[in-house]
């Protein structure tokens, strides 16, 4: 029997949207990789109630074996969540003078460490008192921030109630402890340890990849694989979870997809396009540049998030005006005048200048319209030119050019440019078009 996990996300600001929700997403992630069923994620404001009965709903009758819930474990009055679940569960709160006087040294440390000056006072004492209350029969585990976390078990039937802090490196941190918590691991008993896969790819429309899913399973046995599909941005992502009995299925499975998805596959081990464009840089012992009118620098910095990048990076230009392209990266005014900032050609000027100003390998040159003002009927909001040039380790010379036509908005046209250039280089590196 597999375990099921019910998840509970507090906090008006995630309700509201002020706070993406990054708790949520992890801890599915983190159980499914353990085998267990993630059954709901629910979302609540900072409303008693509404916590109240989201978690007496997934303790009870929503037929999950574990309930998580995470944020509202601060020392401010909207903070709840020890108090509410205390009483879901059927508990008394009480004070944990260990638990305080631990809390108020991890709090007088940070305000050291901080330089905070001036007495701390009563808002310290009330503040570490309420963080230490402790539902009776309830484990508390050592706090990562100031929170600490609480496993609670129910009084009679249900299930129990494991409550994290809503900072996500404070639940991150936690996470271990959590799991080797006795009423949790004897809560999670029944999870079988999943495989899981991921291919990545480039191009080929999820409606596309549907059909090939279906004609394989009318033709081999899928039993045991849960397959999700995931299209963002023109990447398509493949995940598949199994237990180690459907390895054969998943072979199958992953067979066909290579065989079908050949030319526009990115990795089959899970490794993203910043991965593989990375690992080709460092094998071939080649540099790159970049010169960026729209995107201003993001490629570069999309190329720096990774870390090491300094082995392969020199340096990127933001050139957003045309004197700016003339000066820097030596892209002719005369050029400008005549083809206009957004075309091939200036493309193409600006990486040879990029690459010839930082002396690379490789330099790329990017020019558009991000919108949502400037686009003529000629040169649309969306429509971008990139531009790669350079010579390969074995004197290959390297001259590409994409015009790209992107829907959405500035943030989106500027991002899709930039996973396009990586997908453009990733091409070139590994001969793949």
């Amino acid at each position: 029997m597999t375990a099921r996990a019910g998840i509970v996300v507090t906090g008006t600001e995630v309700l509201t949207g002020r706070v993406a929700d990054a708790n949520g997403p992890w801890l599915a992630e983190a159980l499914r990789g353990r085998g267990v069923d993630v059954g709901r994620v629910v979302v609540v404001g900072d409303r008693p109630d509404d916590l109240a009965a989201a978690v007496g709903f997934l303790a009870g009758e929503g037929g999950h074996d574990l309930v998580i819930t995470t944020g509202g474990l601060g020392p401010t009055a909207d903070d709840l969540t020890a108090r509410v679940v205390a009483q879901v569960q059927g508990r008394a709160l009480r004070l944990d003078e260990g638990l305080r006087a631990l809390i108020d040294d991890i709090v007088r440390r940070i305000a050291d460490e901080r330089g905070w000056q001036g007495p701390l006072g009563d808002a310290l004492d009330e503040g570490t008192r309420k963080q230490a209350l402790v539902p009776d029969g309830a484990t508390w585990l050592h706090p990562t921030g100031t929170a600490p976390g609480l496993v609670v078990p129910p009084t009679g039937a249900g299930a129990p109630v494991v409550v994290l802090p809503g900072p996500p490196g404070e639940l991150r941190a936690m996470w271990d402890a959590v799991l080797v918590d006795p009423v949790v691991t004897s809560a999670l008993a029944g999870a079988e340890p999943l495989e899981q896969r991921t291919l990545r790819m480039w191009g080929p429309p999820e409606a596309e990849l549907a059909v090939v899913l279906r004609e394989h399973g009318e033709q081999h046995s899928m039993a045991g694989l849960e397959v999700t599909t995931c299209l963002r941005g023109g990447e398509l992502e493949v995940v598949t979870r199994y237990s180690p009995a459907a390895a054969g299925a998943y072979a199958d499975l992953e067979a066909t997809l290579l065989e079908r998805f050949a030319d526009t596959l990115v990795s089959a081990d899970g490794r993203s396009v910043d991965e593989v464009v990375a690992d080709a840089l460092r094998a071939g012992g080649l540099t790159v540049a970049t010169a960026e009118s729209c995107t201003a620098g993001l490629l570069a910095g999309r190329f720096a998030d990774r870390p090491g990048s300094s082995a392969y990076l020199l340096g990127g230009l933001v050139t957003y005006s045309n004197e700016a392209k003339t000066a820097l990266l030596d892209v002719p005014a005369a050029l400008i005048e005549r083809v206009g900032a957004v075309s091939e050609e200036v493309a193409l000027a600006m990486a040879a200048g990029a690459r010839a100003r930082l002396g690379a390998d490789l330099g790329f040159g990017v020019t558009g319209v991000a919108g949502p003002d400037g686009g003529t009927a000629d040169k649309p909001v969306g429509l971008v030119h990139v531009a790669l040039v350079g010579t390969l380790p074995d004197g290959t010379a390297v001259s590409e050019h994409r015009r790209l036509r992107l829907p959405g908005d500035r943030m989106s046209v500027r991002a899709r440019t930039v996973t396009t250039c990586l997908h453009l280089l990733r091409g070139v590196l590994t001969s793949r078009s």
